[in-house]
């Protein structure tokens, strides 16, 4: 993903705008594209700072953050189910699609982790897909 131009620069070509100079003016100035100046602008219009947006998705865990806390009940009541046997619970009592390594994703987030005992062996038999 790109990296935000600084606020600073940002600043700059706000101001330059703001004393009457035109968007592309202002890009050429400064070097940057056309594109950019023009939604630095829109940005201090809208939002009245020139501070660059949030980048990437938005948290909330997607399409299976609403099964989070049906997934956590059955991972508590049978701990050594495999993902693919979840998966197939999650599609026959919820209706919801998803790969194992989607509900392995997000139950690691929850704080759900495959721990081995000190001895070195799995605390659980290894599950075969």
């Amino acid at each position: 993903m790109g990296k935000s131009y600084s606020t600073d620069l940002r600043d700059r070509v706000s101001g330059f705008v703001a004393a009457g100079h035109s968007r592309r003016e202002a890009a050429r100035h400064f070097a940057i594209s056309a594109s950019s100046a023009v939604r630095v602008v829109q940005r201090k219009a809208a939002t009245g700072s020139t501070a660059p947006a949030r980048q990437g998705r938005p948290p909330g865990g997607g399409r299976l953050g609403a099964c989070l806390p049906f997934l956590i009940a059955r991972v508590e009541a049978k701990p050594d189910i495999t993902m693919p046997e979840l998966a197939a619970v999650l599609q026959a009592e919820q209706g919801v699609k998803a790969h194992p390594a989607s509900l392995s994703k997000l139950l690691v987030k929850a704080g759900y982790t495959y721990k081995k005992t000190a001895s070195g062996v799995r605390a659980r038999p290894a599950g075969r897909s």
